[in-house]
């Protein structure tokens, strides 16, 4: 239902453009060529005190209307005070990011050309797609993909202990890549589980871009029926009960379903979802500490 996506090499071919000691670690700027039309610009973070093998993480960025943001989320005080690439390396984690299609770096690199930016850069790569018989979210997953390929042949890497985690799109992108691809052992998704069913009751379908809705979808699951694809493999999402774009009644729902799921291999622990009273669509510094926490609880040791 993604579409008819173009295959892609085992590993991409990258262009390093830049490597800067920062002290605690070292952040190299790269891009590769997705094979589809598209350059890719992201960056890599590498721990300098992990003696041996590294735990690594693909960390994916929100949306949320800032198309200027992307990969370079990593470098901002946000969620929660602290700058999610630096802090995740000076624990010890390599750290990968890209900019997802018309944002950061890659806007006004769309069909539209290069006047054409924000929502309607969007919109008409979502239409270029469906024209050639693919959709946009797929697109956007084969780079993140593409990615976690790359990450994965770095020799600082430990192919064992990879994790994947983001708030909003970030969040979606991290649980359905969870779904496809077994090679990443655990993720902590925050703030976008969203069950189709009831956002469609909720009368909020416009809580969500159109990069986001995949064709057909509904006439086979929902949600759940993605999710439990993760099984049986540790998960986390960290939601609130007052996200217009998560009807709490969903992401309970889910829970309800995946849970049977994890329970057949006989893993239900390892399946975990909070909903945070009074809380919005928003990462608040509780779960930004919940979500270090979990990363270094399943990835920190050998198994």
């Amino acid at each position: 239902m993604l579409g008819e996506l173009p295959g892609r090499p085992p590993v991409p071919r990258v262009q390093t453009l830049s490597r800067k000691d920062r002290g605690d670690y070292i952040v190299e700027k790269f891009q590769f060529d997705n094979q589809a039309g598209a350059v890719v610009p992201g960056y890599l973070l590498l721990p300098k005190r992990v003696k041996g093998k590294a735990p690594a993480i693909l960390y994916c960025h929100y949306h949320g209307g800032d198309y200027g943001n992307g990969k370079e989320e990593i470098f901002k005080k946000w969620p929660a005070g602290e700058q999610p690439g630096p802090t995740l390396a000076k624990r010890g984690f390599v750290v990968l990011a890209i900019d997802a299609y018309c944002f950061g770096e890659r806007r006004g690199r769309g069909p539209g050309g290069p006047k054409e930016q924000g929502m309607k850069e969007e919109l008409s790569a979502s239409k270029f797609n469906l024209w050639i018989g693919r959709t946009l979210w797929g697109m956007m997953l084969r780079d993140d993909l593409m990615a976690l390929d790359y990450l994965l042949s770095r020799p600082e890497v430990d192919k064992r202990r990879v994790g994947v985690t983001g708030m909003s799109m970030g969040a979606t992108r991290s649980w359905w890549l969870m779904g496809l691809d077994e090679r990443i052992r655990t993720g902590v998704a925050v703030a976008c589980l969203t069950r189709y069913q009831n956002l469609i009751e909720r009368q909020r379908l416009d809580q969500h871009g159109i990069y986001y809705y995949v064709p057909g979808m509904l006439k086979h699951f929902d949600t759940e029926a993605v999710v439990s694809l993760i099984a049986p493999r540790p998960v986390l999402f960290l939601n609130g009960d007052r996200d217009a774009g998560s009807p709490v009644e969903g992401i309970r729902e889910i829970a309800k379903v995946v849970r049977k799921a994890y329970r057949l291999y006989g893993t239900g622990p390892k399946f975990a979802s909070v909903v945070y009273k009074g809380v919005g669509h928003d990462y608040t510094p509780v779960m930004w500490k919940r979500m270090l926490g979990w990363m270094e609880g399943q990835l920190k040791c050998r198994t």
